[in-house]
């Protein structure tokens, strides 16, 4: 997937956000975010949109200082009235800036990607699409929209082979364990797997202990700690996946 089909569906995933948003009420709980309410929704990803804008547009070489991501992150009016024209804003401002941005621009970034504006268009794009299904959690289950197949297989390569082949000890395992992980209707095949090191996505000497398959989109929203699997077709040793789900969380930087 190149920088444009991620603006893209970055645009379009932060209008679906706004509008389910708006749809379950600020005040509404956020069931895949326990302790959370629309509005904190909102106030943490329009906060994010605009800590990601500076990075690319000023350039920064390294992150934001602790004040200026506070300020950056903590801007929201003390008005709910006001939290969803805040939220567009920043938002469309991001879109701009990561579309009007050099493709050899020099900024900060964590994860390997073809260029820094690259890596920030894909992350902003999962960012938003994760949130708007939380958004969409809180206006209610009937309301939810499946995501992309294509932009799905995606996010769920940039969480494997970019979040969790980190060799920085979150998600280890002695004995190894292994897991695949197949999109039906995109062909994809993520074999991983759980070492004393970290976490390996290649091809197994052996079949995994255990495959979970089934639609890009439900296989995103299970990895990325949205849904519980539910319709998806577990083979072999279900405690794998288990194992796997009580660890793997995203954590950036």
């Amino acid at each position: 997937m190149q920088r444009h089909d991620h603006i893209r569906f970055l645009d379009a995933e932060g209008e679906r956000m706004a509008e389910a948003a708006e749809r379950a009420g600020l005040d509404a709980e956020v069931p895949t975010c326990p302790g959370w309410r629309v509005r904190d929704l909102l106030r943490h990803t329009g906060g994010v949109h605009r800590w990601a804008t500076e990075i690319v547009g000023a350039p920064c070489a390294r992150p934001p200082g602790g004040q200026r991501t506070r300020e950056l992150m903590e801007s929201w009016p003390e008005d709910d009235a006001g939290l969803l024209g805040w939220f567009a804003e920043g938002h469309r401002r991001l879109v701009e800036i990561l579309d009007a941005a050099p493709q050899d621009t020099e900024c900060w970034s964590f994860l390997p990607a073809p260029s820094p504006v690259a890596f920030w268009a894909r992350r902003q794009a999962h960012e938003t699409t994760v949130h708007r299904l939380d958004a969409e959690a809180a206006a209610g289950a009937a309301a939810a929209a499946p995501v992309p197949a294509d932009l799905a297989a995606d996010g769920i390569e940039e969480l494997l082979t970019g979040f969790f082949a980190r060799r920085d000890g979150r998600i280890t395992a002695d004995p190894a364990r292994t897991l695949a992980v197949r999109a039906a209707d995109t062909g994809h095949h993520w074999p991983v797997t759980v070492a004393p090191h970290g976490v390996d996505v290649a091809p197994h000497p052996d079949a995994a202990e255990c495959t979970v398959s089934g639609p890009a989109a439900d296989l995103y929203a299970l990895l990325w700690n949205r849904a519980d699997g539910d319709g998806l077709a577990v083979a072999g040793d279900p405690a794998v996946l288990t194992f796997w789900r009580d660890r793997a969380h995203v954590t950036w930087g």
